[in-house]
């Protein structure tokens, strides 16, 4: 077992962390300010035409999706940028199928709000 916080502690330590790679993506990254902003405006509307419990979460659901991996995708970017700015075929294949990821969150988000609010 790793040593170091358990319990309530942990839980706050984390939470601390988590606050912190928040605000770290909204201050460097614009993508991940123009989506959560996306999700900040759509959020009431999924309240507003979700018919059931079902449909709000489905709605929502896939806004938090297209959050949650833009934050994965600028992990990623992040740390293939630390690794330097030279040319390599994999810094590029991974910082590639991290932006297929949000594109196919998108996808999925615009798919679900489709088939849930088309008449």
């Amino acid at each position: 077992m790793k040593p170091g916080n358990t319990g309530i502690d942990r839980i706050i330590k984390a939470t601390g962390y988590s606050w912190l790679g928040l605000k770290a993506a909204w201050r460097h990254e614009a993508a991940f300010r123009q989506e959560l902003m996306l999700a900040v405006v759509l959020a009431p509307a999924a309240l507003y035409f979700g018919q059931s419990g079902v449909e709000r979460a489905l709605l929502l659901g896939s806004l938090f999706l297209v959050v949650i991996v833009e934050l994965l995708n600028s992990a990623i970017e992040a740390v293939v940028d630390r690794f330097g700015g030279a040319q390599h075929a994999l810094s590029g294949r991974a910082k590639d199928m991290g932006s297929a990821a949000v594109f196919v969150a998108l996808a999925c988000a615009a798919v679900v709000w489709m088939a849930v609010l088309w008449p």
